[in-house]
């Protein structure tokens, strides 16, 4: 990471690692076939017209795969999906071996007892650093299964159990 006016990536990580966020799986298709990674720099942007953002690390192999389509979904992970949120942050493997998922109404992979989901059309990517800015237009969006979100903080996913205990 570039160094800039004195904050060294240690630094930025610890402090950074205190803001909680959601875990999402990112996904399109390739030629019929399932593609995703993991992604926990999801938001929303605008309610009109709907947007949502998406970070990208340049580094990775699966976004240009989706790129070529324009459409992704997001599904939002649930606390008990842990397992899923790691098999997506791997890459060269079958990342959906094992994994249930159904087709979105665009034919989008799903995942299956995911809180939520959003199909999206990719409407710009802007270069921000080592990452890359998706701003995407939500086409389509519903709640999925009851539960606890699955959270990432200070570097390692955040036990249900911790949830009211969580301290500096």
């Amino acid at each position: 990471m570039t160094q800039s006016l004195g904050v060294n990536a240690r630094d930025y990580k610890a402090v950074l690692g205190h803001f909680c966020t959601g875990v999402t799986v990112v996904t399109s298709r390739e030629g019929g076939e399932p593609v995703g990674f993991t992604c926990q720099s999801f938001s929303a942007l605008s309610l009109d017209p709907a947007l949502v953002l998406v970070s990208v690390q340049k580094t990775s192999t699966t976004w240009p795969r989706i790129r070529k389509s324009g459409l992704f979904a997001v599904s939002v992970l649930a606390a008990d999906q842990q397992a899923v949120g790691n098999r997506f942050a791997r890459s060269g493997t079958d990342k959906f071996a094992g994994v249930p998922w159904r087709p979105s109404p665009a034919g989008l992979p799903l995942i299956d007892g995911a809180l939520a989901w959003v199909e999206c059309a990719v409407v710009d990517e802007i270069d921000a650093g080592d990452h890359t800015i998706v701003v995407a237009s939500v086409t389509g969006l519903d709640t999925g299964a009851a539960g606890e979100p699955l959270l990432f903080f200070r570097g390692r996913y955040l036990e249900p159990e911790m949830r009211g205990a969580v301290t500096g």
